[in-house]
């Protein structure tokens, strides 16, 4: 079988799963730009550590018909989000593992996907390898980061009060007030 060059940009999905194809590698966080935009900024992308990630293709033989076209893909990154609590930098490590059945036609994808635990998608021609990773890096972000234990509690400042929380008198006062007169 003749060996092919996989193209992470436009990655011919049946091709790459016929020949078991194994891609890997690692890209800079700021090349994921929707990941990038989740950093906290004090800790901008440019500073965080390569994200790694692999694709391995695989077809699986049927009783009948075509073989089963399944796309494995891993990704794990180190972020710094802002802590929900203390609005300080806090680091989380992201693993995103994935088996994504593809299939053709966009019916039956999503016939498949509402009956089935496996992850299915319609088969197109090329796949952006690299938009699909960030996507599921994108999914496995917490929804609420924050510290185990923050470093430094949030203060606020008498700045950050709003103007309207003025001292007013207690309207019982008065009623006190008179209870006291003989």
């Amino acid at each position: 079988m003749k060996s092919r060059e996989h193209s992470v940009a436009k990655l011919d999905v049946e091709a790459f799963t016929r020949d078991g194809g194994h891609l890997e590698g690692q890209w800079p966080a700021v090349e994921l730009e929707r990941l990038a935009d989740t950093a906290a900024p004090e800790a901008p992308a440019s500073g965080w550590p390569a994200v790694s990630w692999s694709v391995e293709g695989e077809q699986r033989p049927r009783r009948a018909g075509e073989p089963e076209i399944w796309l494995h893909l891993a990704a794990q990154a180190d972020v710094e989000l802002t802590c929900q609590r203390c609005l300080h930098p806090v680091q989380e490590h992201v693993e995103a593992e994935r088996s994504i059945l593809f299939v053709r036609g966009e019916e039956t994808a999503a016939e498949l996907d509402a009956d089935s635990e496996d992850d299915v998608l319609a088969l197109t021609r090329f796949l952006d390898v690299k938009e699909l990773i960030e996507d599921e890096l994108l999914l496995t972000l917490p929804l609420v980061p924050r510290h185990e234990v923050c470093p430094a509690p949030l203060q606020a400042t008498v700045d950050d009060l709003p103007e309207a929380v003025e001292e007013k008198p207690n309207p019982f006062a008065a009623l006190a007030a008179l209870k006291k007169k003989p």
